[in-house]
């Protein structure tokens, strides 16, 4: 019998290529079951969408539930209840001050967000950092700087996009050592504001505020800052991209509040609703309500199932206190990988990570980039029944995207897996 891999070769192009050659018939927890029957332990997570684990009980029955009364009837149309209290309640926990739009992808939210900052400012420009990803459409594209496969050949892109240095403190792009810089992270913005882009022409600086394909970049909290302060002295909006940091990922609900650093406008999507496409446009009331009927739309955003899916993740985070058990297992798992890398420290370069976004950078014995072995890991991971992806400019960086549930069995199963693997590769 060929598999989902075989058949799905035969009728879909080689751009829908998986990271694996899995097919899922089954799944739970933090478990996936195969067509031929295997258990893999799952630390991707779906990139970044199962916070809660897979096909959470009460997410599936809250989607029963809405599913008796309506599956779609247009947000362009009328309003819906679970539209209007998942809205409500977006507001709640992000000050109060805030207003929602909901769209369906992180990319989808990232092009509103940064339409919304230039209808609002009437500033054509856009910041934007290397490393970053934002998406796949055109737009997203454009301010996407960690892999120029996402932009060949479809030049010419949006326009008016410049490009800053993101800080790295483990590979400095100025060249500095951790604790001894003049934060020329910052101090770049002088320059490109003297020869690139005058600031009032400025709508956005556009950054996710922990990298995520990049890399998992933590940066420090006074790079944040020190963006927020520019942004305000020069009238320029701050948008964070929380598609992957968002609901809990980072130990609170969103990076922001991890960091201690509010950004005008910021994104939603992946976690979001547990599973069903969701994303949101989040920013200041005083901004959106600048934003008037027609500048922007879509037809399925704020979809019933999505919303209702959503509103019932965001109980079970707080209920479960999952917010506080992610900071706790990312402690434990950012341990325990440290105690790897002692033990391998030719090999594991970094260990870095805020709550549950987590990784370990792979280099030579030089200290470059091993892009070889940091596939060999994942592939024989997974063969051992632990599914890891990979990231990173350099594809050197293998990610740990373990659910908010997961356990410290679960993370010590891990740590064995990548034990045994680089005890055999070393």
């Amino acid at each position: 019998m060929e598999s989902m891999y075989e058949r799905c070769k035969k009728v879909m192009p080689a751009v829908a290529n998986r990271a694996t050659q899995l097919g899922i018939v089954d799944s739970e927890g933090c478990y996936l079951y195969t067509e031929d029957g295997r258990k893999v332990l799952d630390f991707a997570s779906g990139v970044a969408v199962n916070n809660l684990g897979n096909k959470n009980k009460r997410v599936v029955a809250a989607i029963e539930k809405q599913l008796e009364t309506m599956i779609h009837v247009g947000h362009n149309v009328v309003y819906n209840e679970s539209y209007v209290r998942l809205a409500e309640k977006l507001v709640e926990l992000t000050g109060g001050d805030t207003m929602v739009y909901f769209s369906n992808s992180g990319a989808e939210v990232n092009e509103g967000a940064m339409k919304l900052a230039k209808y609002v400012t009437k500033r054509p420009g856009i910041i934007a950092f290397k490393n970053s990803f934002h998406g796949r459409t055109i737009g997203c594209a454009s301010i996407t700087g960690s892999n120029a496969n996402y932009r060949k050949f479809y030049e010419p892109l949006l326009p008016s996009v410049y490009w800053a240095e993101y800080a790295n403190c483990y590979r400095c792009p100025f060249g500095q050592k951790e604790g001894c810089c003049k934060m020329e992270c910052l101090k770049q913005f002088d320059e490109i504001f003297h020869k690139l882009i005058d600031p009032e022409c400025v709508a956005a600086i556009m950054l996710e505020p922990v990298q995520g394909e990049g890399g998992y970049i933590v940066p420090p909290k006074a790079f944040l800052e020190g963006i927020r302060k520019i942004c305000d002295d020069n009238g320029i909006l701050l948008i964070f991209d929380e598609v992957q940091t968002g609901v809990g990922r980072t130990g609170r609900l969103y990076a922001s509040e991890t960091f201690g650093v509010r950004p005008d406008i910021f994104t939603s999507a992946k976690a979001l609703s547990g599973g069903i496409p969701l994303a949101a446009v989040i920013a200041k009331k005083e901004i959106m309500v600048k934003w008037p009927a027609g500048a922007h739309g879509g037809t399925f955003g704020g979809n019933p199932l999505a919303c209702a899916a959503a509103l019932e993740t965001l109980s079970i985070i707080e209920e479960d206190d999952l917010l506080a058990h992610c900071r706790e297992m990312g402690d434990y798992f950012l341990k325990r990988l440290q105690e790897l890398q002692a033990k391998y420290p030719t090999v594991i370069g970094d260990v870095r990570g805020v709550g549950l976004m987590i990784a370990m950078e792979i280099v030579t014995e030089t200290g470059g980039p091993d892009a070889a072995l940091t596939a060999k890991i994942k592939d024989a991971a997974l063969e051992k029944d632990l599914l890891l992806l990979t990231c990173g400019s350099d594809h050197n960086v293998v990610r740990f995207i373990a659910p908010l549930i997961v356990t410290e069995k679960e993370i010590d199963t891990a740590v064995t897996v990548l034990d045994e693997i680089l005890g055999e590769s070393v």
